[in-house]
């Protein structure tokens, strides 16, 4: 099992993500467990206050040291983490590679950061690894926070209905996925290809490896630079 700890000064909007698809039957079997906390939990002043403007007369608000560093203090006096990450636009790009290495984890902790991000002596004293969803900036680190989640939960053993799907997805090769056609073989006048009816299963993976190959030359050919 996984165990997901996630800092965040908004968790309800984690909330309803978890309650559905891979997430809620993997969290059901016993497979992963998400815990969140709400970092006002964390303050002592009667406004819950959890930021502050930064020094330097930067525009915007920062996340503040205290909340965080106690929040992980109590975390980290039941069991250490394996990693603790960050949500950053500048932390590294999230890759499936990167995925199948959080997936061999144990207890993963993650920092949904809010406004213009946390103090950086939080990403100095604590931080393991910093992790960017694409050059992008969005208002708070929830929602990278749960597609990394997501990403890492259907790499357990067991979370998806076909063990095999997971090892098949686009990334986990050097090529983008081939096509895929279910039933009906003809709709509105347009065919699966012959060759996936044919059941020849030689000829089905020639040309998966073909159309996959084409398809990453199309849209992905910096995926074949040595």
């Amino acid at each position: 099992m996984i165990r997901f700890d996630v800092l965040s000064v908004v968790p309800a909007l984690m909330e309803s993500p978890l309650g559905f698809s891979i997430m809620k039957r993997a969290a059901s079997k016993g497979l992963v467990q998400v815990n969140l906390h709400n970092l006002h939990d964390y303050t002592h002043d009667r406004y819950k206050t959890v930021d502050d403007y930064a020094f330097g007369g930067q525009a915007g608000m920062v996340l503040k040291c205290e909340p965080i560093f106690e929040c992980l203090e109590t975390l980290t006096s039941e069991e250490p983490f394996d990693e603790i990450l960050f949500m950053t636009p500048d932390g590294e790009p999230f890759q499936q590679k990167t995925a199948n290495e959080l997936s061999l984890k144990k207890r993963i902790c993650i920092i949904a950061g809010h406004y213009k991000g946390i103090d950086q002596r939080i990403r100095d004293f604590w931080v393991t690894r910093e992790i960017s969803i694409g050059d992008f900036v969005v208002t708070g680190g929830e929602l990278p926070a749960l597609l990394v989640i997501d990403a890492v939960t259907r790499l357990i053993p067991g979370a998806l209905g076909d063990a095999e799907s997971a090892l098949t997805d686009s990334f986990q090769t050097p090529f983008l996925d081939a096509p895929v056609y279910t039933r009906p073989a003809v709709y509105k006048g347009m065919e699966v290809p012959d060759v996936l009816r044919s059941g020849d299963h030689k000829k089905i993976q020639e040309w998966q490896e073909n159309e996959a190959i084409q398809k990453t030359k199309q849209r992905r050919p910096d995926l074949l630079v040595p």
